[in-house]
């Protein structure tokens, strides 16, 4: 009788340390969690003005903007944002429309790794293009998020697209559908 009192109390106790340690994740989380949730409010880039320009090494080798010959398919994300795990159908599905006639590129715009918690690393960002089957290229390296800070409107996924003469025609951020893209590269395009 005893020992059957004494399990209970101790699954009674196992129970209530884990309600606490679950309602503390939820009422105080971690500070990285925190700064994951939050992007800069907006970043120098703004609709019809010249896109500012910026290098980076990506998956398909290094990018320039102002090299850029065609209309130019930027998104600024973070690998553990729902909404660019969501979007990377979309854009995969822009990517094989438009891929002959517009540079596409996604950079990084967070430095907390795909877990929430991590720092983001390259490892995360190769990660994430394996597991979401991303087909466009990746900016794979920049720490400070010194292009993606020129870009981020407030949240994720940044979306910008920009014209050949370098003016920025389409800016906005959030989950956009594979219909309102299209229309604004096809307008790129004219």
């Amino acid at each position: 009788m005893k020992d059957r009192a004494l399990v209970i109390i101790t699954l009674l106790i196992i129970a209530i340390i884990a309600i606490v340690a679950i309602v503390r994740a939820f009422i105080h989380p971690s500070a990285q969690l925190q700064n994951a949730s939050q992007a800069p409010v907006v970043g120098s880039a703004q609709l019809g003005h010249t896109a500012p320009d910026f290098t980076i090494p990506s998956t398909a080798g290094i990018f320039t903007l102002s090299k850029q010959t065609r209309p130019v398919f930027l998104e600024v994300f973070a690998s553990w944002c729902p909404h660019c795990q969501r979007e990377t159908r979309v854009l995969n599905k822009l990517y094989a429309a438009y891929k002959t006639r517009v540079a596409f590129i996604a950079i990084p715009g967070n430095s907390t790794g795909m877990d929430g918690s991590s720092p983001e690393s390259e490892a995360d960002l190769l990660a994430f293009q394996e597991r979401f089957n991303v087909q466009y290229p990746i900016a794979v390296f920049d720490p400070q998020l010194t292009a993606a800070n020129l870009y981020i409107q407030g949240g994720y996924p940044t979306i910008a697209i920009i014209g050949r003469n370098k003016k920025i025609l389409y800016l906005t951020s959030g989950e956009a559908t594979y219909a309102q893209l299209a229309k604004a590269l096809d307008s790129a395009l004219k």
